[in-house]
């Protein structure tokens, strides 16, 4: 595709979206904070983000309003197919310097991956780069619960083995626990629940909140992971008591206000 800054070409490496039902976690807890994080209004349908590299080098990520140009391609990508992602030049939002995100390819006969200077892409701002791997924060507490959405079978098996029990009376989880519950009754920013098909009759359930994120399934068990504990991972019980709410309800309830892929 054309970079709209100075008419040159863009070599896609890859693509992801930018939607209130699909974001990328190291973003923000919800849609809006994702968009802030890019300098672009949280329009209703979202965008597409197409990363790749001019023709010296350097990294850029172009902004585009045609979510479903983007979907179709990274659909296609997952199932081993090629496709031409090349989006129009009248849908492009922004184009920003630097990834948000690391990756692991380059195209071939370029230099290598590099940023630009400050203040290339018109914005006066650093370069985008990817979180820091050092350290917890929530960035890391976000992606921790990533992971854990995964790898569910490992983590659903733990809990089978020891009930969860140690973590009923954690104040950290019950303040999240009680946070999650008030989503049902006032609806938080877009993308701060999200839900996801699993399987035949069960959805995959993420909410984030001030330093806490939530990932659990529909009639499964549910783990939370705080910004104040490094780390750990925290098994919500199923009854409700200490504060807490029963499990069910609160998961019923989150699904019901949840952001759902079209």
């Amino acid at each position: 595709m054309s970079d709209e800054e100075d008419g040159g070409s863009l070599y896609v490496l890859t693509a992801v979206l930018l939607t209130p039902t699909q974001f990328p976690a190291v973003f923000g807890d919800d849609f809006p904070q994702a968009c802030a994080l890019l300098g672009v209004p949280p329009a209703a349908d979202g965008y597409g983000l197409v990363l790749g590299q001019d023709e010296e080098g350097a990294r850029w990520t172009v902004v585009v309003d045609d979510v479903s140009l983007v979907a179709g391609a990274i659909a296609a990508w997952d199932c081993g197919m090629e496709y031409d992602l090349s989006p129009d030049e009248r849908t492009v939002v922004a184009s920003l310097a630097g990834w948000p995100l690391e990756l692991t390819v380059s195209a071939s006969g370029i230099a290598e991956p590099h940023d630009p200077e400050q203040g290339a892409d018109g914005t006066g701002r650093v370069p985008l780069a990817p979180p820091s791997a050092e350290g917890w924060g929530p960035v890391q507490r976000r992606l921790g619960a990533d992971q854990i959405a995964r790898e569910w079978a490992d983590w659903s098996g733990r809990v089978a083995e020891d009930g969860g029990a140690a973590a009923a009376a954690h104040p950290g989880l019950a303040r999240a626990l009680r946070e999650a519950a008030d989503y049902a009754r006032q609806a938080p920013p877009p993308g701060r629940v999200r839900s996801a098909f699993a399987g035949e009759g069960v959805r995959t359930l993420r909410a984030d909140g001030p330093g806490w994120s939530l990932v659990a399934r529909t009639g499964g068990p549910a783990f939370v992971l705080l910004d104040e504990e490094p780390g750990e991972v925290l098994a919500v019980p199923r009854e409700p008591g200490a504060g807490l709410p029963g499990l069910a309800g609160l998961l019923t309830a989150l699904d019901g206000v949840a952001a759902r892929p079209a």
